[in-house]
């Protein structure tokens, strides 16, 4: 049972993968407002700046893993086919 749950908080393709960032994106830019009414000098700017940036990296670093995940995948394939095939 804990197996299924814990299917649901895998990605499993580039548009759960989008979706996640468009809600991360979502939050960060809140986040970066309440920053700029909090500190309306260059901090709160630096800060705005940090938060979508950290959203910039975190995208990349989903995609890249997702990408990785499915080569790992191929690979697996690749050698299970080679070794059925002997």
């Amino acid at each position: 049972m804990l197996r299924k749950i814990g299917r649901l908080f895998v990605i499993k393709n580039r548009f759960e993968a989008f979706v996640i960032i468009y809600a991360l994106a979502l939050g960060a830019m809140t986040r970066g407002v309440h920053y700029l009414e909090q500190y309306p000098s260059y901090w709160g700017e630096a800060l705005f700046l940090a938060t979508s940036g950290a959203v910039f990296l975190g995208g990349a670093a989903i995609l890249d893993g997702l990408k990785a995940k499915k080569e790992l995948e191929a690979l697996r394939s690749e050698q299970t086919d080679g070794e059925t095939g002997s």
